[in-house]
């Protein structure tokens, strides 16, 4: 066959410009259905879905076979008349030729239910259903918004190494490689590099891949997934929590304006997400969320974080995302600023910013220790390797201004707008403690 020219191209999406016109469809044939002498063709070309109708009358003999011929999934030229649905808001095609580019063996996906391990070890072939189509435009509208955001604020994007020396968080969850030799580890974060970056950026970004060797089996986890880490220099932790709001805010608004159909496919209802976009987020501290938890008959621990449960339901209760701040100092990383309070008890300058409808945590901020002699004494406590560290000590050393940052997982955060169950949904081809094929 003959490809159709760049700029001759039509998209199902753009149909609704060209009713009553002629126009020619690359696609796939995902479904079909017929009712005597008509045949009802369900079409996709990954810009959105349509419903192409041929009629034996209509056409010649060896077309009419063409449509009795084609299988589920078969690539086909779609030739056809744009026109309206007469009882709904779409666009169709009345079809006039149909060429099958490849004809498609039996698709192993039907129209019966499937459990999740099936379609997930499928996944090459799951990804051309509606759901996953929809989840993951949304993925990439998120990817949009945040980048288009922090163009806006005047970020600078400076990418991070993915295989690193140290360790960020915690070096149980590191996954070892050999480099040349030498042990390296996947990134768990970039933040270190940023808070580098800033001293000459004033503002940067980075977004890529992080990989986490935590043997967790639940719906929240990944091995690999995506984070976008900013730091900022000459911010504290009020700021840092300022901009997270707007961050989120945009996010959502870009969804729910550009994501329509994707959330009309999900069944999404949207009115929590429409409230966070016009209310300000809450802000309460650690010991204030606990204490109303307790009193809600919660079992709390004071001294720890917060448990998946107690995140649920402060989300439930206030229907707009909660920062929960200043953390005990003892379970949070050694790099952020730290007070005593005024019950004497070591505390974090830092919010987890957990979102309503269960979506838990979506962001992890602090201000960062920016005093040299604070922090060499905090890793020496942790019996950390402070040689390994010398380089990000060296920041505090030269021109050290108090700075603050943040993390927002993407999966997460488009685990949420979707409103599926399970975070695997939410990246192309999932990876986590099961060994994944594809």
């Amino acid at each position: 066959m003959n490809l159709i020219p760049e700029d001759k191209k039509i998209f199902i999406k753009d149909l609704k410009d060209h009713v009553g016109e002629q126009v020619q469809l690359e696609c796939w044939m995902y479904n079909k259905r017929e009712s005597g002498k008509i045949s009802f063709l369900q079409l996709r070309d990954g810009s959105g879905f349509t419903q192409g109708v041929l009629e034996e009358k209509n056409v010649d003999a060896k077309v009419w076979k063409t449509s009795q011929d084609v299988t589920i999934e078969s690539s086909v030229l779609v030739s056809g008349e744009v026109s309206k649905h007469p009882k709904k808001d779409e666009y169709e095609i009345q079809i006039s030729d149909l060429e099958i580019i490849q004809l498609a063996e039996e698709y192993p996906i039907g129209k019966k239910d499937h459990g999740p391990e099936f379609l997930f070890e499928n996944r090459d072939l799951y990804l051309r259903s509606k759901t996953p189509w929809a989840v993951l435009r949304i993925r990439n509208q998120v990817f949009l918004s945040i980048t288009n955001f922090f163009y806006e604020e005047g970020f600078l994007r400076g990418d991070t190494p993915i295989l690193q020396p140290t360790s960020c968080e915690d070096t149980t969850e590191l996954f070892s490689v050999d480099y040349y030799g030498e042990p390296m580890y996947l990134s768990q974060s970039g933040q270190l590099y940023s808070e580098a970056a800033i001293m000459s950026f004033g503002k940067v970004y980075d977004f890529g891949p992080v990989f986490r060797a935590e043997k967790s089996k639940t719906r929240n986890h990944l091995s690999e997934f995506w984070m976008m880490d900013a730091e900022m220099a000459f911010y504290d932790q009020d700021m840092n929590e300022d901009l997270q709001e707007r961050l989120v805010k945009r996010i959502l608004k870009d969804a729910l304006e550009n994501c329509k159909l994707e959330l009309e496919i999900l069944e999404r209802d949207t009115t929590v997400m429409e409230q966070c976009v016009a209310k300000p987020f809450k802000r309460m501290k650690h010991f204030e969320a606990k204490k109303e938890l307790e009193e809600d008959g919660f079992s709390v621990d004071y001294n720890d974080d917060m448990t998946t449960e107690e995140e649920i339901a402060l989300g439930n209760k206030y229907g707009i995302p909660v920062f929960i701040e200043d953390y005990p100092f003892e379970v949070k990383s050694f790099y952020m600023k730290s007070y005593e309070d005024d019950k004497g008890v070591k505390r974090a300058r830092c919010a987890d910013l957990i979102a309503p409808e269960e979506a838990r945590e979506i962001i992890g901020g602090s201000q960062r220790e920016d005093d040299y002699d604070v922090l060499l004494k905090e890793l020496k406590e942790r019996d950390y390797p402070v040689s390994d560290y010398e380089w990000y000590l060296n920041i505090r050393k030269y021109g050290s201004v108090p700075h603050a940052g943040f993390g927002i997982g993407m999966e997460r955060m488009t685990r949420w707008i979707s409103g599926v169950h399970h975070i695997r949904e939410t990246i192309p081809f999932p990876r986590t403690t099961v060994l994944n094929r594809p």
